[in-house]
């Protein structure tokens, strides 16, 4: 039953999925339309993205170090819902991690969460506190972007093979649920980062949410009057 009501939950949860994807459109035009042109730092980023898109293509995958950050996460997130971590294990065909407790958040985590970008983050901010402005600001953001993008890429990856962490709570919910996280994050990020602002961010969402909404129960209703037209007929 539960497996079920999941199961109908992520269905519900498709048209935000395309409410948020526009949503991230408006948010890189408002962005990106500042008139300053682009921030040696959003350079940076971009950068270290493709920086490591490159090294994607032409290098063997670090499937050890996204194993470990996984495993990390599994734990991090155990942490922060009050659950025992211990017997971390990695290797190159996969890891594991003990926990007194779980949940979906705990179980999905490492597909939303960017363990590495998060270490960066940390550090930075640990080092603006001894030091201000941040040294080096461009580098910082380099490494955001390319942690970054190790998380995309490999998130990717891994959701294209059999992963018990999504299969425990069905493929549709936690697809859906991973990716509007992900997209979520994108837009905080931004909103921390641009010219974009959290209430102009928060009324671009609802608008962009509701209009999904309301469009997909339209085309339900002019469905179900179809086919009612059709019994009718027949």
């Amino acid at each position: 039953m539960a497996g079920f009501l999941r199961w109908l939950l992520g269905l519900a949860l498709l048209p935000a999925c395309w409410g948020f994807s526009r949503t991230l459109v408006d948010a890189i035009v408002v962005a990106a339309g500042g008139g300053g042109g682009i921030t040696v730092e959003a350079v940076s980023l971009l950068a270290g993205m493709a920086a490591f898109a490159l090294c994607w293509t032409t290098i063997s995958h670090p499937v050890r170090m996204y194993v470990l950050g996984h495993e990390l996460t599994h734990a991090l997130w155990g942490l922060l819902f009050g659950a025992r971590p211990s017997d971390v294990r990695v290797s190159e065909s996969g890891g594991s991690v003990k926990l007194t407790k779980s949940n979906f958040l705990i179980t999905l985590a490492p597909y939303f969460f960017p363990f590495y970008t998060f270490v960066v983050v940390v550090v930075a901010l640990i080092t603006s506190a001894f030091m201000r402005p941040l040294p080096f600001l461009p580098l910082w953001m380099f490494l955001i972007g390319f942690t970054w993008a190790f998380h995309f890429l490999f998130t990717l990856e891994t959701l294209t093979q059999r992963q018990p962490d999504v299969k425990l709570y069905g493929r549709i919910f936690s697809w859906v649920f991973i990716y509007l996280v992900n997209v979520a994050l994108i837009l905080v990020w931004m909103a921390c980062t641009t010219r974009l602002r959290f209430p102009q961010l928060g009324e671009m969402l609802l608008a962009r949410t509701v209009s999904a909404y309301v469009g997909t129960g339209l085309f339900a209703w002019r469905g179900a009057l179809w086919l009612i037209g059709l019994f009718k007929r027949g």
